[in-house]
């Protein structure tokens, strides 16, 4: 048989190195198949990651976000209540006071069912037992009766902020004065 510039054609070549140069570029297509699904499932992966991380910072910014406002809105209304009680009875004043506790309060309701669909268990208990030290000072505010110690509510919002740090994953190093019996936080 005629060659072209010396190269023989492939029928002079013996059937062995034939099967053995067919085996050879069936492991080379396997390789790119075997790389292509391999970097195809790297890039899946990484980018679920990333999507995973996306949303739970997003997440995080609002339970931040939320635990903000319900800290604020309980704040306000402690503070609207105790300028309810100086005010003197039946005054326009006092009425103020009230109607502006009574419209933080609606908010604060809201703002706790938000705070029990996003929080951890012990963030919601501690917001939760500041519900209810709140809820024993607006209804002595509203019959002027003698209101509960503010202490409590105090050492109750210092759990409450304890426990939403540690679900947002906020490390916080006490300060060397933090350490003195009888220091107040709040």
């Amino acid at each position: 048989m005629p060659t072209l510039s010396g190269f023989r054609s492939c029928r002079s070549v013996p059937a062995g190195i034939e099967f053995i140069l067919m085996i050879t570029q069936i492991v080379t297509l396997v390789g790119v198949v075997v790389g292509a699904l391999t970097s195809f499932l790297a890039a899946t992966m990484a980018e679920r990651t990333r999507h995973r991380q996306t949303m739970a910072t997003r997440w995080d910014e609002r339970k931040l976000s939320t635990y903000i406002e319900y800290a604020s809105c309980v704040k306000e209304i402690s503070s609207t209540a105790k300028r309810a009680r100086l005010a003197a009875e039946g005054s326009d004043e006092r009425r103020e006071y009230l109607a502006a506790m009574e419209s933080a309060e609606l908010r604060r309701s809201v703002l706790f069912e938000t705070l029990v669909l996003l929080a951890s268990p012990a963030a919601t208990e501690a917001a939760h037992q500041v519900n209810l030290a709140l809820w024993r000072a607006v209804e002595a505010t509203r019959a002027q009766d003698a209101v509960p110690e503010e202490e409590e509510l105090i050492s109750l919002m210092n759990t409450y902020h304890e426990q939403a740090r540690a679900d947002l994953g906020v490390l916080r190093l006490p300060a060397p004065d933090q350490e003195r019996p009888g220091r107040r936080r709040h």
